[in-house]
């Protein structure tokens, strides 16, 4: 399907689930996942010939994907994305109040702040509990103004009342009473030592052309020029160059 809707982008979301490593054990269900990673090999390798199919995947335990989908010509960019700053935490808590009324002594740039090391669904589980504290004091307030009215039927109704019209302070204080870390600074040690090791295995971080004042005038190399580098040559290797 995603050859006939080319152009087009292909995400798979919780990648680990469907390309886990090969020959996990027994409990395989007869090797039905080591089935799926081949059939995602073979069709990732199919799409070579046609630019206009993209494919993006994205997960949390990059440390189970099996290392044949993660080599050149299949998914061989790695984008790590570390945990939001303090600009990017103001806004996805503003985007997630975006459509809720919040008072105006709310300060979200302090909130962001005392918010370190928060992922962004810790940050929107903060909104949505603020959120449920405000509808829950809402309906309260309502149910006692009812029974109130039940009690002195006289009383006229005033049909614009809304107990609590914004989400205040207090509510925000309240959800951070059970506000909680997803991710451990452990855990974002170990994400930055696999980005930063496999971006190491890619390539030669300290690859260099031999300078121009390596070479003679006749365009002979000198006799220092004409070895290799010593950082690409294994100890017991003969020097096959020379």
């Amino acid at each position: 399907k995603a050859r006939q809707a080319a152009p087009c982008i292909l995400f798979f979301d919780e990648l680990d689930s469907i390309a886990k490593s090969r020959g996990g054990g027994a409990g395989d269900a007869g090797g039905a996942a080591d089935r799926v990673i081949n059939q995602i090999l073979t069709e990732m390798d199919g799409m070579s010939d046609k630019k206009n199919v993209f494919i993006i995947g994205a997960t949390n335990r990059p440390d189970i994907i099996d290392p044949a989908i993660l080599r050149p010509g299949r998914l061989d960019q790695l984008i790590y994305i570390p945990l939001p700053d303090k600009p990017s935490r103001t806004a996805i808590l503003k985007a997630n109040l975006r459509k809720s009324p919040v008072a105006k002594d709310v300060n979200l740039e302090f909130l962001s702040g005392i918010t370190e090391g928060f992922s962004g669904a810790d940050l929107t589980e903060i909104c949505q509990r603020a959120c449920k504290l405000a509808i829950r004091e809402a309906i309260e307030a309502e149910i006692k103004a009812e029974r109130q009215r039940q009690n002195r039927p006289g009383i006229p109704m005033d049909e614009d009342f809304d107990p609590v019209p914004e989400i205040r302070k207090d509510h925000f204080e309240e959800a951070m009473r059970f506000a909680r870390r997803s991710v451990s600074d452990n855990d974002i040690r170990k994400y930055e030592m696999f980005a930063q090791t496999l971006q190491q295995s890619r390539g030669f971080g300290n690859f260099r052309f031999p300078s121009a004042t390596g070479t003679r005038s006749g365009g002979q190399r000198s006799g220092s020029g004409s070895e290799r580098p010593s950082q690409y040559r294994g100890e017991g290797d003969d020097d096959l160059y020379q």
